[in-house]
């Protein structure tokens, strides 16, 4: 199980709204000038994604909470997402290929294939988005922020 710890920004009539920050390697690895995935972090969110999650038990805007997903459901989306344009790109662009005989028509084909596999996807994403597979679950609450209190004397 992939483990997260998130913050409560609010719950209302059984839904908790959750605030994760983003974690990566870019900041202490020193190869930032020449890295791809440093420039496409610059070019994404910041710092944190914001998701809506079911909880029975009320929480208060603050609190952490611990999350998990299963490792299956997340190698299987990560497949998904990657391997349908992949091979959408790859069989149409080798059918354009067999039918018109042309590099233009191929690369036309892969463009095609490509968009039509993302496309795939994201159909295939939703239906599978409605498993309970493919949903966070709430691990461990952590103490409200106002609940410990320090005295020094």
């Amino acid at each position: 199980m992939m483990r997260e710890w998130a913050t409560v920004v609010s719950w209302h009539n059984g839904v908790a709204t959750l605030h994760s920050e983003m974690k990566t390697s870019c900041s202490s690895c020193s190869a930032r000038k020449g890295c791809g995935s440093h420039m496409l972090n610059k070019l994404g969110p910041k710092n944190a994604h914001v998701m809506k999650i079911a909880s029975a038990e009320p929480l208060a805007p603050g609190q952490r909470i611990e999350l998990g997903i299963e490792e299956k459901s997340l190698l299987s989306s990560a497949l998904l997402v990657y391997m349908t344009p992949l091979l959408g790109l790859f069989i149409v662009a080798g059918l354009f290929q067999m039918l018109f005989h042309s590099d233009l028509a191929a690369a036309a084909g892969a463009l095609l294939g490509g968009i039509g596999g993302f496309i795939i996807a994201k159909g295939i994403s939703g239906y599978l988005g409605k498993s309970a597979s493919f949903h966070p679950v709430i691990l461990s609450v952590a103490l409200p922020p106002d609940a410990l209190r320090v005295e020094t004397e």
